[in-house]
C-alpha cells in the first residue's frame, strides 16, 4: 500500500508520486506519514524532508509552509523546496559567510531577523547536502 505525495511551492510542483513513507519537519518535531494515516493539517518548519520508495530514498529541504495529510494522500505546500542533490554548496557557504557578516552590523531587529533566517535557511541546505553525500557514499540509499 502506498501513498500519493505532492509537494508545491508557488514556483510550480516539485514532487508527485506514489510513496511508502514521507518524513516532514513539523513545527513540533519530525512527523512520519505511512499510507492511511490520520487525517491533520499542520504548519511545517524549515528542514529535511525525507521521501521512501521501497528501498529508494530521497531528500528535499523545504522551508515552511503546511501539510495536509489524508488517508492515501499528503499535500505539502511548501514556502521554498529543493531536491538536496541540486543545492548549490558554495552558494549556500555564500549566503551564510554574508548572512554572518550582516548579523555583526544590524541596526535593527528586522534586519536581525533577517540575517537569522538567511543563516538557517544556508545551515540547512548545507547540512542536508552533507549529510546526502554522506549516505550516498556509504551506499545506505540510492536516490529515486
Amino acid at each position: 500500500m502506498s501513498t500519493n505525495l505532492e509537494i508545491l511551492t508557488a514556483e510550480g510542483e516539485i514532487f508527485n508520486q506514489e510513496v511508502d513513507l514521507v518524513v516532514l519537519p513539523g513545527i513540533e518535531g519530525e512527523l512520519a506519514v505511512l499510507p492511511g494515516h490520520a487525517p491533520l493539517v499542520t504548519k511545517l518548519d524549515s528542514g529535511q524532508l525525507l521521501i521512501r520508495t521501497g528501498k529508494e530514498e530521497e531528500y528535499l529541504v523545504v522551508f515552511g509552509g503546511f501539510v495536509q495529510v489524508l488517508a492515501h494522500k499528503v499535500t505539502v505546500l511548501a514556502d521554498a523546496a529543493e531536491r538536496v542533490d541540486e543545492i548549490d554548496e558554495e552558494r549556500a557557504k555564500s549566503a551564510m559567510d554574508r548572512a554572518q557578516t550582516r548579523m555583526e552590523t544590524v541596526d535593527t531587529d528586522v534586519n536581525l531577523e533577517r540575517a537569522l533566517s538567511s543563516l538557517r535557511r544556508s545551515t540547512i541546505r548545507l547540512n542536508a547536502s552533507a549529510r546526502f553525500k554522506r549516505k550516498r557514499s556509504s551506499g545506505l540509499t540510492e536516490q529515486v
